[in-house]
């Protein structure tokens, strides 16, 4: 099975930025998206890419802030985040997905990794 490890996540000011990476343990052609998750909150849909055509798709909420980009050859995801706002305080987590199209729905990914905490304070 796919494993991913999610890195990069911290404290940061409000205004802020970090960039999220995602490893997987074995190389994937599947789409790949990045989620998040509050406490008492459900998890959320944040950005999403395919492998090869250069597609993606952003939420309403972070899009002009976050870009998704990555890098095949090294089996790796990235989530740059900018402007960071408090409301963006979450554990995320990236995801891929066997086959198919960009997903916004987390049901439609089959691999997860375990979470980084990303903290924006005001």
């Amino acid at each position: 099975q796919v494993q991913l490890v999610e890195s990069g996540g911290g404290l940061v000011q409000a205004g802020g930025s970090l960039r999220l990476t995602c490893t997987a343990s074995e190389r994937t052609f599947s789409p790949m998206g990045w989620f998040r998750q509050a406490p008492g909150k459900e998890r959320e849909f944040v950005a999403a890419s395919s492998w090869n055509s250069g597609k993606t798709n952003y939420a309403d909420s972070v899009k002009g802030r976050f870009t998704i980009s990555r890098d095949n050859a090294k089996n790796t995801g990235y989530l740059q985040m900018n402007r960071l706002k408090p409301e963006d305080t979450a554990v995320y987590y990236c995801a891929a997905r066997r086959s198919g199209l960009v997903a916004t729905a987390p049901n439609d990914y089959n691999y997860w990794g375990q979470g980084t905490q990303v903290t924006v304070s005001s």
